[in-house]
Parts: C-alpha cells; sequence; structure tokens
C-alpha cells in the first residue's frame, strides 16, 4: 500500500516522474523535469478522459481560451489524466484539443500519486486524480486552484484565466 502524500502545494517543485503523450509519431514518454523546465505552464487535472464533467466543460473551457491564456504568459497548457496515451490521444481528438493541449496519461497514476491528488473515486472510478488546476513556472507552483470533491469551480479555464 502506498504512503498518503500531501497534496503540493504553492512554492514547491513538481516532483520527477515520467508521463507518456501519443504524439503524431506514436508514444513518447516525457519527464517532468523536461517538460517544465524554462516555461510557464497551466496544467489542470482531471479524473478521467470522457467523463462527464471533464468532456463537456473541463477541457473544452481551456481548448476555448487558450489563446487568452497564453496571451496571459503561459506558454503550455496541459491536461494530466489517470488513463493510458491512446486514450488521452482520442480524447484530445474527440475536443479538438491536438496542438492546443498536450494530454498527459498518468497510466499508473504515478505523477498523480507523486502530486499527492490520488483519491479512490469509487467502484466505478476507482484511483484516480483530483480534479484541480495549476499554474507552474519554470517547475515551482506558483498557484493552486483545487477542487472540493464532486465540484467544477476553482479550476475551470475561465477561473484561471482570471487569476493569471
Amino acid at each position: 500500500m502506498r504512503q498518503p502524500v500531501e497534496t503540493i502545494a504553492v512554492g514547491q517543485t513538481i516532483p520527477q516522474v515520467n508521463f507518456q503523450m501519443k504524439l503524431d509519431d506514436g508514444i513518447n514518454t516525457f519527464s517532468t523535469a523536461d517538460y517544465f523546465s524554462d516555461c510557464r505552464v497551466v496544467l489542470f487535472v482531471v479524473p478521467g478522459a470522457f467523463t462527464p464533467t471533464c468532456s463537456a466543460k473541463h477541457l473544452p473551457g481551456f481548448v476555448k481560451h487558450a489563446d487568452k491564456i497564453k496571451e496571459a504568459g503561459i506558454d503550455k497548457i496541459a491536461c494530466l489524466a489517470v488513463n493510458d496515451a491512446h486514450v488521452m490521444r482520442a480524447w484530445a481528438e474527440a475536443g479538438n484539443a491536438i496542438g492546443i493541449v498536450d494530454m498527459m496519461a498518468d497510466w499508473h497514476a504515478e505523477m498523480s500519486d507523486a502530486l499527492g491528488l490520488t483519491r479512490d473515486m469509487g467502484p466505478i472510478m476507482g484511483r484516480r486524480a483530483a480534479r484541480c488546476a495549476m499554474v507552474i513556472d519554470n517547475g515551482v507552483v506558483q498557484s493552486m486552484f483545487m477542487e472540493e470533491p464532486g465540484a467544477f469551480e476553482v479550476s475551470s479555464a475561465e477561473h484561471v484565466l482570471a487569476n493569471l
């Protein structure tokens, strides 16, 4: 059994773990140290691809407001979910997010665990990441927007944009 980790907080560095993304040339593995280095990133975390709130509101909001978010000084927008890279790519295609949102596959929940975001979401969803968003500057969390269980308010693209 894994030991619980405290949820990452403002001022802390993103832990070193690997994640995958399915790109045009196949599935690639990336390290958080490389991905978050020398840039500002909005990372939003969802319980799962193709789930109701994630598909109807969370991803579409970041796709819709991507230009404004980047105009506010953000270099990359990324989405993390406990799904495999194939599912994340299919969700990006279905949500018109290709080239707009980097879809991070956390297939073993290693990144979610390291960030202290893993929650037991019951018999349907199982172990997933809690919904949140954060602004990360050169690997350090600058802002954290953690949702209460079942809520979708502070991690929305609109709320994040208003707080950049």
